[in-house]
Order: C-alpha cells, then structure tokens, then sequence
C-alpha cells in the first residue's frame, strides 16, 4: 500500500462521503444512527462532515448499524483502514517548515498522559544534548536541507515537558541506540551523562535492552505511542502515523515485551555510566 500526504485529507473526505450516503440510502436520521451505535449525535455528524477521523471501530459500527452488505462494507474499512494511516516524507516537511512538525511534537506531548519512546538506533530528540542533536540534523545523506537552527530551538524547548509530574515518560533504549557514536567521544560521554540526569526524574522511566541479552523479535524501527489513541513510527525517508486502535494496542504491547527484557533503574544507569566512561577514555586517548 502507498501512502501519499497529499492523499490523506482526500481519503478522509471520502470515507466521511460514503458514510453519509450510505446512511441517506438507508432512510435513517444521523440521530436514529447515533441511538443503533452507542455514539452521539454531535459525533455522527462530525464525521460525516469530515471533521472527526472515525476509528476503524467507529466505522464498524456504522455499518453493522446501517445492514450494509458484505462486499460495502469490506470496500469501506478498507478506506478507514487507509484514512487512519498517514505518512508524511522528509522532502515534505522541509517545504512546509520544519519547525511545524516539532510544534506538532509538542502538541501531542502536550495531549497525553502516558508516552512511550521506542528507540532501537538512536537517542531521541527529548533526551539529546545540544551538540548531539546538532550533529543528528546533519546527516551525512539528507535529502533535503530546511531550517535546522529553528528547529533545533523548539526541539530543546519541548524537553521541559520531561518535568510535567503529571505525565510519565517510558524510554526504552538498545544499548546500540546509546553507543552508536554520533559525534566525537567527549560529546557522546556528556550526552550518556545527560541521559543518565534526566532518568533521575521520577516521571522519567529509561530502560536498555543490552546485546548480551538474547531477544526472541529483532527491533526493527524507531516508534513512539502517545497514550492509547496515536502511534508514530519513524523511517529514513519520512514518518507514519497510525490511529487504529488495533495498530496502537500492537505497538504497546511489543514495547511491554521488550521492556520486560531491559534493565531499568539503577541497573540501567549503570551501565550507561560505564559506557560513557569508555568515552572519556576513548577522547584522552585521542588528544594523546
């Protein structure tokens, strides 16, 4: 399946036009419709409009509702499926800044109560020193070049939500994703001594998952679930986003495997100080 940013918005207005019709075909009011799905008034009409995103679940029981036949009803979860799933690429984002996809960063950090970072290769934006996050903007093949001095700004803004008492934060980090050396080793033993600091805060949880440690699934992408209603995951050439509750209870339940395999704690900071010692030995033995 190809996902297409430019496509979203559409297949969004589609689904909301096929329910509409599907509903008129019917004879039923949206308010008799409302009574036969458990949902209100005011949220049928929203998503007939194309103003609320239904759920594939949502979806389901419209058309259980309505009596659609099997072969309507296949065709439209399909679109909801597809109208739940969005993916933006890098190119994009530059074009319309990327200081916006940091502000709409903040604002689902700001929205959830509960986020959990799953970060097999490197460390993420919330947790990054100012050197080491430079260094991350600059890759050696970028696509595209946007305004990297903005975004850095808003990036280093959204740490302070790390001490909102009223969220908590789960980092589970590969020891691949801390060791990975990013930038010259005296910057990578303060980032590790960084990381370290904030995982002293008591809302901020951080797990390693060692390579000593033998896995039964290999993590293969970054990704981060905002609560229980939104999952991000990143890949080299842009971002996906999925909604449906089903892609969200996935996602949170791989992070409650591997978690369940790290270390946490002050088992957890220990080895990252060890780590970020052969750092410092690494940086005196290059300015010998």
């Amino acid at each position: 399946m190809t996902f297409d940013p430019r496509q979203a918005g559409r297949d969004r207005l589609r689904l909301a036009s096929a329910l509409r019709a599907l509903r008129n075909a019917s004879g039923l009011s949206g308010e008799r419709l409302a009574v036969r799905c458990a949902m209100s008034q005011s949220k049928i009409s929203r998503i007939e409009s194309g103003r609320t995103l239904p759920s594939i679940l949502d979806v389901r029981q419209i058309l259980e509702a309505l009596d659609v036949d099997t072969a309507t009803a296949d065709e439209i979860t399909r679109l909801a499926e597809v109208a739940n799933t969005e993916y933006e690429d890098v190119r994009t984002s530059v074009r319309r800044g990327l200081h916006h996809r940091q502000r709409e960063l903040a604002a689902l950090e700001a929205g959830a109560d509960h986020i959990r970072h799953f970060l097999p290769v490197m460390i993420t934006g919330l947790l990054q020193t100012p050197e080491y996050m430079r260094q991350a903007l600059a890759p050696a093949v970028d696509p595209a070049a946007g305004d990297t001095a903005r975004m850095m700004a808003i990036k280093l803004e959204r740490q302070s939500v790390l001490h909102d008492r009223r969220k908590r934060f789960d980092f589970l980090l590969t020891e691949s994703a801390i060791r990975w050396q990013l930038c010259q080793a005296s910057a990578m033993a303060l980032q590790l001594d960084h990381l370290v600091a904030v995982s002293r805060l008591p809302q901020v949880h951080v797990h390693i998952l060692p390579l000593c440690r033998r896995l039964a699934d290999a993590p293969f992408n970054t990704f981060v679930v905002y609560g229980d209603h939104l999952v991000t995951v990143e890949l080299f050439s842009g971002q996906l986003v999925f909604r449906d509750p089903k892609d969200v209870s996935y996602h949170r339940s791989l992070f409650e495997y591997f978690t369940g395999l790290a270390l946490s704690g002050d088992e957890a900071r220990a080895e990252i100080e060890s780590w970020a010692a052969s750092f410092r030995t690494q940086s005196m033995q290059e300015r010998d």
